[in-house]
Order: structure tokens, then C-alpha cells, then sequence
């Protein structure tokens, strides 16, 4: 439990970091959020190796509710937010960070990189398709009558040169690849980071 309140404060900063740079475009398909975003699933899995599953359970639900506070100030400023963006936000942040839980300890004994690598991929990938499908997918209008997401899915070449897909589709895969680059970026510091604080114990990593 050593790194518990370290875990809360870090998935908290990135959380409250994450819901003020979304409204800040980066391009055509990003935000800076995109950026700063995938570091909470680095923070879940150094907390699972360290803490163990009950420790990243506790920082997983304390992104939520820092989350669920960020989305209520949100919606007290006009086109801040909307109520399907805090839907898809938080359903997608709950889904993905508690799978990458599940994922971390299917691998936890395998080579070091193997856990935190699969276990952020799976997760990122359940987090960019649930939140971008619930926050603009047509089909869930009925979500939020009032909340005329149309933009989002006119038709477009996908991130500008593929096949005619939704913009939000290639809203949803721009932002996947961000993820999938931090995955393997955030490889080093994981091995860093645990070197340094793991105590010594039978299994490598």
C-alpha cells in the first residue's frame, strides 16, 4: 500500500490535466488531452505491480469520481462538455482501466514488458471505442436528443486519405494511436520506475 496515495495524487493530476486540455484542438483528430491521457493506464499498472490488484482498484475508482467532479464543474460552462462526452468519458475510463487490471494479472508472471503492454493496448483500445462510440456514434442520439452531434459523422476519408468512414471514427482511431505510441514509450519508464521503488522478491521482471 506504499504507493497508494502517490497512485491516487498522479491518476487525479493526469485526470483533472486530461478534462482541461481536451478543449484545446491538436490538429485535425486530436487534443492535447490525447497526450496526457494514456498516463493513466502507466499509473494503473505501476500501482497493480507494486500494490497489487486492491491498490489499482482503489486509484482506478478515484480517477472515476476526480472524473465525475471534473464533468459536474464542466457542465456549469456552455460547450465545455455534454452529457453524452461525461457518459462515454467515464463508462470508457472505468471499462478500459478495470480491464487492464484483469489483463495485468493474466500476464503478471510472463516477461516484465508482456503485462503492462498487453494490459494498456486491450484497455486503451475498449477505452477509445466505447467513449468515441457513446460520445458520437449516430445511433445513440436518443442519449442526448438535444445534442446535435451530426458533425461528427459526416462521411470523410479516414485521418484524411483512407476509406469514407464518420469524422468521429477517425477521431477515435487518431486518438487509439496516440495511446498505442505512449504504450510502448511508457515501457521505459514502467522498468524505470519499478527498478526503483519494487523491493526485492522472488519473481523477475
Amino acid at each position: 500500500m506504499k504507493t497508494l496515495l502517490p497512485g491516487i495524487l498522479a491518476m487525479a493530476t493526469i485526470v483533472v490535466a486530461s478534462n482541461i486540455l481536451v478543449n484545446h484542438p491538436l490538429g485535425a483528430y486530436l487534443t492535447w488531452g490525447a497526450l496526457t491521457y494514456p498516463f493513466t493506464f502507466l499509473v494503473n499498472d505501476i500501482i497493480n505491480r507494486l500494490d497489487g490488484t486492491r491498490s489499482a482498484r482503489i486509484v482506478v475508482l478515484a480517477g472515476f469520481v476526480v472524473g465525475l467532479i471534473c464533468s459536474v464543474v464542466a457542465a456549469g460552462y456552455p460547450g465545455l462538455t455534454t452529457l453524452r462526452i461525461a457518459m462515454g468519458s467515464l463508462t470508457a475510463f472505468a471499462l478500459g482501466q478495470l480491464l487492464d487490471i484483469s489483463i495485468f494479472n493474466r500476464f503478471r508472471r510472463a516477461a516484465w514488458w508482456r503485462a503492462p503492454l498487453t494490459a494498456t493496448l486491450v484497455g486503451s483500445t475498449l477505452d477509445s471505442v466505447v467513449f468515441f462510440t457513446i460520445a458520437f456514434a449516430g445511433s445513440l442520439t436518443f442519449l442526448e436528443p438535444g445534442n446535435d452531434v451530426s458533425w461528427a459523422g459526416q462521411m470523410g476519408p479516414l485521418l484524411g486519405f483512407g476509406p469514407a468512414v464518420p469524422y468521429w471514427v477517425s477521431l477515435g482511431l487518431a486518438d487509439w494511436c496516440v495511446k498505442f505510441a505512449i504504450a510502448l514509450f511508457g515501457l521505459l519508464p514502467f522498468r524505470l520506475i519499478i527498478a526503483k521503488l519494487a523491493q526485492p522478491v522472488a519473481e523477475s521482471f
